[in-house]
């Protein structure tokens, strides 16, 4: 039975993808310093004789003997990585490090979870794995950015220098259940006010867009492109490419919670991107994969669970 580790394992993607991982008939080691994951999300699995948690921060090295590592630890919304902006650097660049080491030593494949964030407010539509980026690096977001940026770095340098087997995918935005209810991101924050009947708080006027991806369909793409042979290894966008304006989010969170709220505008946060959506023919092409889960239907599973929660 191949041994694999998820860090950050706890999180939103890294729980649904250890979960992907056990279906498969893999030995899963879940890594996370529950910094931002839930042991909520892991319950569940902890019976699992071929699951296995260690509590444990990147930041630090760790030896064990593995065939694959799935490297996912990061806190990922703005409100926790911009709340201990060192840290969140530090967990990107000394993660990365520390992750690709063991990779080295046990000769395992290694993915990383990079970012639509290292594409910043892009000046290109859709973002293509070629674009370079737009990216502040002395800006707010800039620890979440640019950690990810050097983390990237780093892995196509062990990957030419040593010969470690990479893999890298720029990961866009993801939602659906298991998402931490205090973590800032949009659809989260929009959920949470409909089902209070609260204002929804849209920042700057609404117009500006982001392409979500359900987290089922996120999971199946990373798994997809981690079996591929060791000749491909990245950069490739993951992501929906349906593209929708924070007015129409809130709209349709609203319609689907059945809910009172109404709209009030907040000033747009600094640096926050204008347009987000992948080019996603890469991953298209690479392993015949494309989302399944219409927004809608990926929100009302969100908004069930966001309900169970609060329960």
């Amino acid at each position: 039975m191949k041994r694999v580790i998820v860090t950050g394992g706890a999180g939103l993607i890294g729980s649904h993808l250890c979960r992907k991982l056990l279906s498969e008939g893999r030995d899963v080691v879940c890594i996370d310093n529950f910094y931002t994951g839930s042991k909520h999300n892991i319950s569940d699995l902890l019976m699992n004789p071929y699951f296995e948690l260690i509590t444990h921060d990147v930041e630090e090295s760790l030896m064990i003997n593995v065939a694959e590592i799935y490297n996912l630890a990061c806190p990922a919304s703005p409100v926790h990585y911009q709340k201990d902006p060192v840290k969140t650097v530090r967990t990107s660049v000394f993660g990365a490090i520390n992750m690709l080491d063991l990779a080295k030593k046990t000769n395992a494949k290694i993915f990383q979870a990079s970012t639509s964030e290292v594409y910043g407010d892009p000046s290109e539509h859709p973002q293509k794995e070629t674009y370079w980026g737009n990216v502040n690096p002395v800006g707010v977001r800039s620890c979440y950015d640019e950690g990810k940026r050097c983390a990237e770095t780093l892995f196509f340098d062990y990957w030419r220098q040593f010969g470690v087997r990479i893999k890298v995918a720029r990961i866009f935005n993801t939602y659906g259940p298991n998402m931490s209810i205090d973590d800032g991101r949009v659809i989260g924050n929009f959920i949470i006010q409909a089902l209070r009947n609260e204002d929804i708080t849209i920042y700057g006027d609404g117009s500006h867009t982001r392409s979500f991806c359900f987290v089922a369909d996120m999971v199946d793409a990373i798994v997809k492109f981690m079996d591929l042979g060791d000749e491909v290894i990245g950069p490739v966008n993951i992501g929906h490419t349906q593209e929708i304006s924070m007015n129409e989010l809130a709209e349709k969170i609203i319609a689907l919670s059945d809910s009172k709220s109404r709209i009030r505008y907040m000033p747009l946060p600094e640096n926050d991107p204008q347009r987000r959506k992948p080019d996603t023919a890469l991953i298209e092409k690479l392993v015949k994969w494309k989302p399944e889960t219409p927004l809608e239907a990926g929100l009302a599973q969100t908004i069930k669970y966001f309900k169970e929660m609060n329960n």
